[in-house]
């Protein structure tokens, strides 16, 4: 088990309720795995809502108090923890992918989130929900586009993304914004800043056809693995289970075209949205 990382209790709420969770906890002379036992949890998990790459819920913020008797003070603060931009199924995805040293994911259906354009995202949100404001569509596209700033550094964190090539062909907001979708995907790889691989059609059945995932590695927590469905997903810490799914991504690269097959793809298709009849 990693060892419990040294936070600023006052860079943010979460970062707080860690420090003080851990503080709590060692006052009790337990560890994380003993703690957890007494939780119905795992000893990751503690590990990770002290390393602030997990959301303290309410309820578990109750059982905390009770268990350390720290006479209410998880339960006043996890409120402030949890506030959040993104919805509540992804809030808690959206917060850990910055502290990523690496991210690995594979999206059948559309192009994901960090790589996406203003444009894709807009139409992308658009089609989600056709009911809603523009100003609220405009404020979930500049939410979108922050999120994928965590790529301007030239390095961090690593991210290997497999694309099925049926979202590359699926025409999201038209012709003109596929193309534009596409090229700065191929931006990106010939750039070195992303690993891009596309699973092509002609791959057939494969082990990921019932959904996307996303496995995130941390410099000092266990990792993670978010999957995610129609307005649902949830993250998990089972080792087992993120041993299992990491095999899953390691299949899927076995499968997907190399790099340079990939990124010839993609030009081949930005250029067909450009100037051809897409077939």
């Amino acid at each position: 088990m990693p060892g419990p990382k040294d936070l600023d209790p006052s860079s943010s709420p979460r970062a707080l309720l860690g420090a003080e969770l851990r503080h709590a906890r060692e006052r009790k002379g337990l560890s994380q795995e003993e703690l957890g036992r007494r939780l119905f949890v795992s000893g990751s998990f503690i590990g990770q809502l002290e390393a602030g790459t997990r959301r303290m819920q309410p309820e578990f913020a109750r059982m905390l108090d009770e268990v350390l008797e720290t006479d209410g003070f998880f339960t006043r603060n996890c409120k402030a923890a949890a506030r959040s931009k993104y919805p509540e199924h992804f809030a808690e995805v959206a917060e850990v992918e910055v502290q990523a040293t690496a991210i690995r994911q594979y999206t059948p259906l559309l192009i994901p989130g960090l790589l996406q354009t203003p444009a894709y995202a807009r139409a992308v949100n658009r089609g989600y929900d056709p009911t809603t404001p523009e100003e609220t569509i405009e404020e979930w596209v500049e939410n979108r586009m922050a999120r994928a700033r965590v790529l301007d550094h030239p390095t961090k964190p690593l991210f290997w993304v497999v694309l099925d090539e049926a979202a590359l062909r699926r025409t999201v907001g038209g012709r003109a914004v596929m193309a534009e979708a596409l090229r700065h995907i191929a931006g990106l790889a010939g750039r070195n800043r992303v690993i891009m691989q596309v699973l092509p059609l002609s791959a057939g059945a494969h082990t990921a056809m019932e959904g996307a995932l996303r496995l995130m590695d941390f410099a000092d927590a266990p990792p993670l693995v978010y999957l995610e469905g129609v307005r649902t997903g949830r993250l998990e810490d089972d080792p087992g289970t993120v041993a299992q799914l990491r095999f899953v991504f390691d299949l899927l690269v076995a499968s997907a075209l190399s790099q340079e097959e990939s990124l010839a793809l993609i030009e081949a298709l930005a250029e067909d949205y450009t100037h051809e009849e897409h077939p």
